[in-house]
C-alpha cells in the first residue's frame, strides 16, 4: 500500500487531528501513520487542555517512521511551538520527504488557539517553504497575507501574496464564507477554483484536517496537485452532505462522489 504520515495533535473525541487524518487515509486507500505533536482534551465544543510532546520525543517518532516505513506523502497539522516546528523541518529535510501538505493550524474550528504567537514566524520560515501545498482557511490566510479576505478577488490576491515567497501551491479554503464553499488553489501562476455549494451541516469539526489528509492521500497515490485537491474536495463535500449525526443509529457511510471538469464536485 502507499503510505502517508500525519504529524499533528491527537483529538480524544475522534473528529479532528490525527484521528480524523487516519480515518481519512484508510477511507481513501492508503496506509496511515502518525507522529503525535500533542495530546489534547477536546470535543466539538472546544479545546480544554493541551499537553505537548517534547521536541526530542517527536524527533524519535519521526526517526522510527522514516527508517522503517517511509511515507509517500506527509501531512502536518497542529504544531503548537517553535521547538516542535524546527524538529519537523529538520527531519523532513534530513529524510528528503516528498509531497508535504502543510495545514497551518492556528485556531480550532471552535475558536481555541492552537499555535503559540511566538511560533507563527517559525512556521512561516521553516515549514511553509518545504510544502508542496499549504491549506490555510480564510482567517489563517488573512494572518499570512496581512489583509482582510471578503470576496473572491481578495482570496485570489491573498493566495498570490502568500505564494510570492513560497515554492509550492497555496490552497485558500472557503469554508468560512457564508454564501458558498469555494476553494482556490494558486500554483505556478495559475488559479484553480473548486466550486461547491455550502452544506448546511453543523458537524464540521475536523473538516480542515480531513481535507488536508485527503490531499496527502491522493498525492501518495500518484495524482498531481490540482487533481489531488479536486478529489479531496469531492471527498469532504460528500462527507458533509451525508449529514450523519453520531448516536443517531445510522449505518455505515457509503461515499459516491466524482469530480466534474475543472475540479468541482458532483
Amino acid at each position: 500500500m502507499n503510505t502517508v504520515l500525519t504529524i499533528a495533535g491527537s483529538d480524544c473525541s475522534g473528529g479532528a487531528g490525527i484521528q480524523a487524518d487516519l480515518k481519512t487515509m484508510l477511507a481513501n486507500g492508503v496506509y496511515g501513520m502518525s507522529a503525535v505533536t500533542a495530546l489534547t482534551a477536546q470535543n466539538t465544543t472546544g479545546v480544554y487542555g493541551i499537553m505537548e510532546a517534547s521536541p526530542e520525543f517527536l524527533a524519535s517518532q519521526l526517526d522510527c517512521i522514516f527508517t522503517d516505513i517511509r511515507p509517500d506523502a506527509v501531512k502536518t497539522g497542529m504544531v503548537g511551538s517553535s521547538g516542535l516546528i524546527q524538529v519537523i523541518g529538520d527531519k523532513l529535510r534530513e529524510y528528503r520527504a516528498e509531497h508535504i501538505v502543510t495545514d497551518p493550524v492556528m485556531v480550532s474550528t471552535s475558536g481555541s488557539r492552537l499555535l503559540k504567537e511566538e511560533a507563527v514566524e517559525t512556521l512561516k520560515n521553516v515549514l511553509l517553504p518545504i510544502a508542496q501545498v499549504i491549506t490555510p482557511n480564510i482567517p489563517e490566510a488573512e494572518r499570512l497575507c496581512g489583509f482582510a479576505i471578503e470576496d473572491e478577488d481578495a482570496m485570489l490576491r491573498a493566495a498570490q501574496a502568500i505564494s510570492s515567497t513560497l515554492p509550492g501551491g497555496v490552497l485558500v479554503k472557503g469554508g468560512h464564507r457564508s454564501e458558498d464553499a469555494d476553494d482556490l488553489l494558486w500554483r505556478q501562476g495559475q488559479a484553480h477554483w473548486y466550486r461547491a455549494s455550502r452544506v448546511d451541516n453543523p458537524n464540521n469539526h475536523g473538516s480542515g484536517c480531513t481535507l488536508s489528509s485527503a490531499i496527502a492521500s491522493f498525492l501518495a497515490l500518484g495524482d498531481d496537485l490540482p487533481r489531488a485537491v479536486g478529489r479531496a474536495k469531492a471527498y469532504i463535500t460528500a462527507c458533509m452532505e451525508a449529514g450523519l449525526d453520531l448516536g443517531a443509529g445510522s449505518g455505515p457511510l457509503k461515499h459516491n462522489y466524482a469530480i466534474k471538469e475543472g475540479g468541482s464536485v458532483q
